[in-house]
């Protein structure tokens, strides 16, 4: 990213902007199920923790990456198959930090209200799909935790919990806002700073975020303030 920011010469085919924009889909619709995984993990280890070896077995475990990885790789296939049938005879500069879909709309000879349907919808399903799921296990999560007597089990579940809701509620929220809002859609200047905040900002924060449910880094860090 820094060598094309410094690039003057940042000209890319349509087959190598598409490629890159398979990966980018695939790691992201991953990352949403994988949340979705950890989610049903905290579920199970807060309000069924006798049972957790059991439920969560190694066979469960690859049945749930494996999905993850599976419509990671799905997704994208479909949008980049019907990328195909647009043609790009107009202006051949994306407005965006990188070879988005919705950027390749605007600049379509093709009109592209059938792709950005298609876009709306897969994006809407996933989103909706595993965004109730996570609410429905967090909503047990709560009720189990509210019945909890003892303090130190409410601070345990809390520090069990507060790390990876609070990754869930950076990356749902500005992939709402990306795709699925209605005021999201090709060329929305706000777009490319909803993409740049869950692409660049939201990875670099995740290794704070998950750290500091470690007791040394955080006695480190009352150090350093102090």
């Amino acid at each position: 990213m820094l060598m094309k920011f410094l690039n003057k010469n940042d000209m890319i085919s349509l087959g190598e902007c598409s490629a890159q924009y398979y990966f980018f889909c695939f790691s992201a619709t991953t990352e949403v199920f994988l949340l979705v995984a950890m989610a049903y993990d905290r579920y199970v280890a807060i309000c069924n923790p006798l049972h957790y070896t059991v439920v969560m077995s190694k066979r469960l475990c690859t049945v749930l990456i494996s999905m993850s990885y599976i419509i990671g790789f799905l997704n994208p296939a479909v949008l980049i198959g019907l990328l195909s049938r647009l043609t790009f005879c107009r202006s051949n500069i994306i407005d965006h930090f990188y070879c988005e879909i919705l950027p390749l709309y605007t600049i379509s000879c093709t009109d592209p209200s059938l792709n950005a349907l298609v876009t709306f919808i897969i994006a809407s399903s996933i989103q909706i799909s595993t965004s109730v799921t996570i609410v429905v296990s967090y909503a047990r999560v709560l009720f189990a935790v509210l019945n909890m007597k003892s303090k130190s089990g409410r601070k345990k579940a809390f520090f069990t919990c507060s790390a990876h809701l609070l990754s869930v509620s950076l990356f749902y929220g500005t992939l709402l806002f990306m795709y699925v809002s209605p005021g999201s859609g090709p060329g929305k200047t706000q777009d490319k700073m909803y993409s740049l905040f869950y692409t660049v900002v939201i990875p670099l924060l995740n290794p704070f975020i998950y750290s500091l449910r470690n007791k040394e880094v955080l006695g480190a860090l009352k150090r350093i303030i102090k």
